[in-house]
């Protein structure tokens, strides 16, 4: 078994940071799978271009490529059927699916304004000038302005995870009793913004901060070991 895993970074090499990356590092992470991790930075989109992707994650085991942190997860199941399922069954895997869309756009999209501006003084400066432009483009304003009303907008974002919340007021993790895939899929996006911005997502009484704070202790403190702020 020689799995790899490219994995965004910025200037600090030992500072991953994309969410989508930390869905699959959990998963591995659940699978007992250990990995060679390849620091990838936005600009470098030469490196991954053999294996037909120009984002990551991209996991690499043996001859095998795949691509995509919802691709890599059911091939981890499917590949890796005696260790630990990620997903509990047919029933859980399809759950999964409408979660990592959630995830995607209730999670990842609301964060991702809030956090932005903090990204790019953690970048090389080839990938700040990227990341500014390309961002920039997308809300159609400087990331400063993007950024200008958090306080206020966080609070959007806070009543968007009700549904993730009163689940947790009855059970510990998305996945019942222990955690599972759909956690990881969530997590990736706190944990993403745990490592760029100081900014504060959530508030500390609140059932999903100390689901995080669970998952952050989760595999002897993988996640929380990763450099951060005490967010």
């Amino acid at each position: 078994m020689n799995l790899k895993l490219f994995e965004l970074v910025g200037a600090d090499e030992s500072r991953p940071f994309s969410p989508f990356c930390w869905r699959t590092r959990m998963a591995l992470a659940h699978k007992g799978l250990g990995i060679e991790s390849i620091p990838w930075c936005f600009t470098d989109k030469a490196a991954i271009a053999p294996h037909r992707s120009e984002k990551v994650p991209v996991l690499l085991d043996g001859e095998t490529s795949v691509v995509d942190s919802w691709a890599i997860a059911n091939y981890l199941e499917d590949t890796y059927p005696e260790r630990p399922s990620l997903f509990g069954g047919a029933g859980g895997r399809a759950m999964g699916r409408m979660i990592n869309w959630w995830g995607d756009v209730a999670v990842v999209g609301g964060v991702f304004p809030l956090i932005a501006a903090d990204i790019p003084p953690l970048l090389k400066p080839e990938d700040a000038v990227y990341f500014r432009r390309t961002r920039e483009a997308r809300f159609g304003k400087p990331l400063e302005e993007v950024a200008a009303g958090r306080d206020k907008a966080v609070e959007s974002f806070r009543r968007a995870l009700d549904p993730m919340r009163l689940t947790l007021k009855t059970q510990p993790y998305l996945g019942g009793d222990a955690p599972n895939y759909a956690d990881y899929i969530v997590f990736g996006g706190f944990q993403w913004a745990r490592v760029v911005s100081p900014f504060k997502l959530l508030a500390e009484n609140d059932p999903v901060h100390a689901w995080r704070e669970r998952l952050l202790d989760a595999f002897d403190g993988m996640a929380r070991r990763s450099p951060g702020y005490p967010v």
